[in-house]
């Protein structure tokens, strides 16, 4: 991917699309407890340890702006594990087998655009000046 493939907007995706992938996803993440990958688990959001280290270890571009982003003073071991979670996920909805560094990216953006910030933002709005 390059730089002018992140400037150009995404293709409009409807519903029904959407919906699609996320059903899709889901079946991925449910095909990987019956083949024993994350027995007693079927979603993402539940995998932790070495399954999780298993099936969302990224790529080492990946890794490093992980890395990066805990050394930064970020992203706590908490952080860390949820953020490999979330790429996961988002892979699985791309339908890309390694969780790559674009994964990795977009996880810490979900994660640094939260409910957090906006919640902080509506407070102050509502002193008013």
């Amino acid at each position: 991917m390059t730089a002018a493939d992140l400037a150009l907007p995404p293709p409009a995706e409807g519903t029904a699309e959407a919906a699609a992938r996320v059903l899709a996803a889901r079946e991925l993440q449910e095909s990987r407890t019956l083949e024993g990958e994350a027995a007693g688990t079927a979603l993402n959001a539940r995998i932790e340890g070495g399954t999780l280290e298993r099936i969302a270890t990224p790529d080492q571009a990946g890794r490093a702006l992980l890395t990066r982003a805990a050394e930064a003073g970020g992203l706590s071991a908490r952080g860390w594990t949820r953020t490999l979670r979330l790429a996961r996920t988002i892979a699985d909805l791309e339908g890309s087998d390694p969780v790559r560094r674009i994964h990795i990216a977009e996880a810490l953006i979900y994660r640094r655009t939260g409910p957090e910030p906006a919640m902080a933002a509506a407070s102050m709005a509502s002193f008013g000046p």
